[in-house]
C-alpha cells in the first residue's frame, strides 16, 4: 500500500490569480498541437519542450531523444507523453536526478513540469515522499497526471512558466530554465579545477602558507618593496639622476 500524498496548503503566487490583462509580448508563448502544425512549427515546439525541461546548458545534440521526437511527429504520442519521456530519459536522470538530493530534484521538477515555484517546504517534503516510495517513474507519473498539470497544459501543450511577468512591473521572475540545476551541497562536492590534467588548489591564506614556494615569493615581494622605497627616497632628496632632462 502506497503512502498518500501529504497534504499541503498552497501559498499566494502569481499563477493562482486570475489574469485579465491583454495578451502581449510579456505573456508566455504557448506551444500546442491542438492545431495542425507544419514540420517547421513542430520542430519549434520540440525545441521549446527541451528548453522547458532541460537546463539551457544541457540543450546539446547528445541529449536529444530522437525516438521520442519521431513518435511525436508521427502522432503516436501526445505532448504530455513526450514531456514524460524527456524527464525519464537517461540524460535528464544523469544531469539532474543523480546530481541532486530528493528535495532539490522535486523543486526542479515542479518548476519545469508544473510551471511554478514550490509552495512551501511541506510540499517539497510531500513530493519527496512520493519520489522515495514510488521511485522516479512513479513520481513523474504523479506530476504529469495531476489535476494541476491537466487543467493548465492538458495533453497537447508544452509546459511553461506561468505568469512570470506581471503588468506594470519593470522586471519579471528569473526563467526556470536559467536557474542552476544543482544545489550547494552538490557544488561543494565537485572536484578541484584542473588545468592540463593536473589538479590546481584554490589559493587561500592556508594554501599559500603551506606552499613550498612561500619563502621565494616573500623574498621577491620584499626585495621589490625595498627597491621601490629606495628609489622613492632618492627621488625625494634629489639624488636620483635625471634620465630625461627637459
Amino acid at each position: 500500500m502506497s503512502i498518500p500524498l501529504l497534504e499541503y496548503a498552497p501559498s499566494s503566487q502569481n499563477q493562482r490569480v486570475a489574469s485579465f490583462e491583454i495578451p502581449g509580448d510579456e505573456q508566455p508563448r504557448i506551444y500546442t498541437t491542438d492545431n495542425l502544425l507544419s514540420a517547421t512549427e513542430m520542430d519549434v515546439l520540440i525545441l521549446a519542450a527541451y528548453r522547458q525541461i532541460f537546463h539551457e546548458q544541457q540543450m546539446l545534440s547528445c541529449n536529444r531523444q530522437i525516438f521520442l521526437e519521431s513518435q511525436l511527429k508521427a502522432g503516436q504520442i501526445t505532448v504530455k507523453e513526450f514531456i514524460r519521456g524527456l524527464v525519464l530519459s537517461d540524460s535528464f536522470r544523469r544531469l539532474n536526478y543523480d546530481a541532486n538530493n530528493n528535495y532539490r530534484f522535486v523543486e526542479l521538477c515542479v518548476q519545469r513540469i508544473l510551471g511554478r515555484r514550490i509552495y512551501s517546504d511541506r510540499e517539497k517534503l510531500a513530493w519527496s515522499i512520493v519520489l522515495a516510495t514510488k521511485g522516479l517513474v512513479g513520481f513523474v507519473q504523479e506530476l504529469v497526471n495531476s489535476d494541476e498539470y491537466l487543467d493548465n497544459f492538458g495533453d497537447n501543450t508544452v509546459p511553461y512558466q506561468r505568469r512570470r511577468v506581471l503588468p506594470q512591473r519593470s522586471q519579471g521572475e528569473l526563467p526556470f530554465e536559467r536557474m542552476a540545476r544543482y544545489g550547494t551541497d552538490y557544488r561543494d562536492k565537485l572536484p578541484l579545477v584542473t588545468v592540463g590534467y593536473k589538479p590546481v588548489q584554490r589559493l587561500t591564506l592556508q594554501t599559500f602558507l603551506r606552499s613550498p614556494n612561500r619563502d621565494l615569493v616573500l623574498l621577491t615581494l620584499g626585495s621589490g618593496a625595498s627597491l621601490i622605497l629606495a628609489l622613492s627616497l632618492l627621488t625625494l632628496f634629489g639624488l636620483f639622476p635625471q634620465l630625461f632632462p627637459y
